[in-house]
């Protein structure tokens, strides 16, 4: 019984996401370091490029974390801190970019894709059902497709009309 309470439990803390903050790096004060770890959250790695500065163990990351955890502790705000990093590394370091005039692209992409997809279904419908109502067929057509349809056929053509 107490190995499967074991096991259970050694299940449920591996599905907890593992940070890659390490314990020199915490601040001493819970609510400067509920900050840091928040901000963190919301720096790309560098290296990683996929991951926050937060959840990567790169060593630049590692960096970025201790700089973010010292702008903190030295009296900053939370956007002075995301402006100072910024002002080095550039917009590309923020996992979610400013809605500015560079980024209206980047913000406007998927709107601009999802209205060009929809449009261009109106259209494909729209074609679609165009050729199915087409003109009827005149004589010498229904003559060729009958004479196609009944060499196919195994009986010659003789079916019921």
């Amino acid at each position: 019984m107490i190995r499967k309470l074991l096991l259970a439990a050694a299940f449920l803390l591996g599905s907890i996401p593992a940070l890659a903050v390490n314990p020199d790096e915490v601040l001493s004060d819970p609510v400067l370091e509920a900050r840091a770890r928040a901000l963190s959250a919301q720096l790309r790695c560098m290296v990683c490029q996929n991951q926050s500065i937060d959840d990567s163990n790169a060593e630049l990351a590692r960096d970025l974390r201790l700089l973010v955890r010292e702008r903190i502790a030295s009296g900053d705000s939370d956007e002075a801190v995301i402006d100072y990093v910024v002002s080095r590394y550039g917009e590309f370091v923020l996992l979610k970019p400013r809605l500015k005039p560079e980024t209206l692209l980047l913000w406007g992409a998927p709107i601009v894709v999802f209205l060009g997809g929809a449009v261009a279904m109106v259209l494909f419908v729209r074609r679609r059902s165009g050729q199915a109502v087409g003109e009827p067929l005149t004589a010498d057509e229904k003559a060729a497709l009958e004479r196609i349809v009944g060499t196919d056929r195994p009986d010659g053509g003789a079916g019921a009309q």
